[in-house]
């Protein structure tokens, strides 16, 4: 059997997570007993909410264990195989972590999962046609619910979930207007992503700012939001949201480190009717299979080209992680295995 490297969670972050909350380690891969599959990585996908697991405080999912292998969604191809339904050479997503190898229980409902490399590329099911693109499906589809010529903003625009939920939106007739982090990424939420219009952050850097900028590239107000990051951007599209608007909550990246978030102008939800709903898109599975066939479908047409961010190596995987937290990747943060 083959030495496995890993990454495990070696202690809590005290404020901001740093590279020395990990540790690299290497161990044999035990012998596979019946109904089990060996998987070889490709692909390790990094996401916001690991930094919140990395917390031992109370939230929508236990607390990533110290000592234990980082936890995390993976893409690869099965090496070896004791299930009937898996083949050596079958290309497989599930939740293998931040390791080179992952021993599988495939009698698990849900463990692992085939699928089809012909049109989408492997690395898009840890994005695009995966748990981000789902997570933009379901904001956007069952929370939002938009009408052809509504108004809809989304920050993190040129991350994996942003770009997904600009290629959905479009395809329903909306206005889309995203919030990103610098020149380059919002040209490539225009150009690339089709936005009609992205706000840099880091150019209208508090909360009037940010209003006055929404208030020029939405000037009909804004219907819906899909809430990446919280704090002072929230605060500002609060200012620009219709009456019964509706914010689809997903992420809160700017409170990842343990500090709380205030919200300034509370009384807007009541003003406006508005309809604020956070959502774990792994509790709405029943939308799974509908979501995927459209992204899946959007990506295989080219409807859909996000860009990735591609780290080499498990080693690289803390680095690459901290730098997602602090909005250094471009489109989604992947690392390469294989």
């Amino acid at each position: 059997m083959p030495r496995n490297q890993q990454i495990l969670l070696d202690n809590r972050p005290q404020g901001g997570a740093t590279a020395a909350n990990f540790k690299l380690v290497a161990s044999d891969t035990p012998a596979l007993q019946d109904g089990e599959v060996l998987v070889r990585h490709h692909y390790l996908s990094l996401d916001p909410y690991m930094r919140g697991r990395m917390n031992d405080s109370k939230s929508y999912a236990q607390p990533q264990p110290l000592g234990e292998v980082m936890q995390g969604g993976t893409a690869g191809e099965v090496v070896e195989s004791h299930h009937p339904k898996y083949a050596v050479g079958d290309k497989v997503v599930g939740f293998g972590g931040w390791q080179e190898y992952s021993v599988v229980n495939a009698t698990q409902p849900g463990a692992l999962k085939k699928v089809d490399t012909t049109q989408v590329p492997l690395s898009a099911y840890l994005g695009a046609v995966g748990m981000p693109g789902v997570t933009a499906w379901y904001g956007l589809v069952k929370i939002i619910a938009p009408k052809a010529g509504d108004t809809v903003v989304v920050s993190a625009a040129s991350g994996a979930v942003g770009s997904a939920f600009a290629a959905l939106a479009k395809a329903r007739g909306c206005r889309v207007v995203g919030i990103a982090g610098g020149v380059d990424k919002c040209r490539y939420a225009v150009e690339e992503l089709h936005f009609d219009a992205c706000l840099d952050y880091k150019e209208h850097t508090d909360t009037p700012a940010m209003a006055k900028a929404l208030k020029e590239a939405c000037p009909n107000g804004i219907d819906g939001y899909f809430e990446n990051v919280g704090g002072w951007i929230m605060d500002a599209v609060m200012l620009r949201m219709n009456a019964f608007g509706r914010i689809a909550l997903c992420g809160m990246i700017a409170g990842y480190d343990g500090a709380p978030l205030p919200m300034a102008n509370p009384a807007l939800i009541l003003i406006n009717r508005m309809k604020i709903e956070g959502f774990i898109v792994s509790e709405h599975m029943e939308v799974w299979p509908e979501a995927l066939i459209e992204l899946g479908t959007l990506v295989a047409t080219g409807k859909l080209r996000p860009r990735e961010s591609i780290a080499q190596g498990l080693a690289a995987a803390p680095e690459a992680f901290l730098g997602l937290l602090k909005g250094r990747n471009f489109g989604k943060q992947l690392v390469k295995l294989v």
